[in-house]
């Protein structure tokens, strides 16, 4: 059986569409549909039905998955061990605390995939370091700044708390509030900024760096959070985003590489990486 069409199976099963899978492994959709159809012929079964919004599995595409993705693991721990040794490069990778776990978690597999012989150690964006993925106001005039995301920000409201009723939150309406404030947040400094010019006063019940600390104290009721629009908040059910009416918050992170300096084949590898994920 073909490793690389069980390869491409498993990402439409992850992926819920050919066009997604295609993506995710650097190929054409016409190629991804030939080693399903492969897959389909050999196996004489159906895997997917297709529709409309991408495609579904049928039970026998159910059944196959766990069998896939423990072969290819099998397959995969073979070639480790046989493999020689790489020497490895050490590589220092800046990151600031406020970028969201399963985009970053995405882009680094991503990147260490298409570097094996790095060593990744990731440092605060101060330390000295190869790169930086950080937002557009930290750069530095020595740096070239390589946009990636751009995130506007919302209000993460408890569901149970009256104000998530709203489909737009007021300055005003934050007054007495119970608040988990994010530090160091440029965002969070304009909108205390804005509140100490109009007198408004908030509740501060925990100071949290991360999104994802943040977040968990919002769903368990504790207060709101000021948070970016990240793809994987809209999961939760136990928060409801808003966005603020009266000031719109936003910010770019990308990616930070010394200026006027021939980049390494790590560097260049990761600013190609950004590059497609922006």
């Amino acid at each position: 059986m073909n490793l690389r069409a069980l390869k491409y199976f498993i990402a439409v099963m992850d992926k819920g569409s050919i066009s997604a899978a295609a993506k995710q492994c650097y190929i054409a959709q016409p190629s991804i549909s030939a080693a399903i159809s492969q897959l389909e012929t050999e196996l004489n079964t159906q895997l997917f039905h297709r529709h409309g919004k991408g495609v579904s599995p049928t039970a026998s595409g159910n059944r196959l998955y766990p069998l896939a993705q423990k072969l290819l693991n099998e397959s995969e721990a073979i070639s480790e061990l046989f493999k020689q040794p790489l020497a490895r490069t050490a590589f220092n990778l800046g990151l600031i605390r406020s970028l969201g776990v399963h985009r970053m978690s995405q882009l680094l597999k991503d990147f260490t995939a298409n570097c094996p012989n790095i060593e990744l150690t990731l440092v605060e964006p101060q330390e000295k370091c190869d790169a930086r993925i950080i937002t557009s106001t930290e750069l530095t005039s020595n740096e070239d700044f390589y946009p990636i995301w751009h995130d506007n920000y919302l209000l993460a409201i408890p569901q149970a708390m009256p104000l998530s009723l709203k489909k737009q939150v007021n300055l005003d309406d934050l007054d007495g509030q119970a608040f988990i404030y994010r530090t160091p947040c440029e965002a969070q400094s304009q909108l205390q900024q804005l509140m100490d010019l109009e007198g408004i006063q908030i509740q501060v019940r925990a100071r949290i760096q991360t999104i994802e600390y943040a977040l968990g104290l919002v769903s368990a009721g504790l207060g709101i959070a000021l948070v970016p629009n990240l793809a994987s908040i809209n999961k939760n059910d136990a928060i409801v985003l808003r966005p603020l009416s009266d000031i719109e918050l936003k910010r770019s992170v990308g990616l930070a590489l010394p200026k006027n300096k021939d980049y390494s084949m790590a560097q260049q590898a990761l600013l190609s990486l950004c590059q497609r994920y922006s």
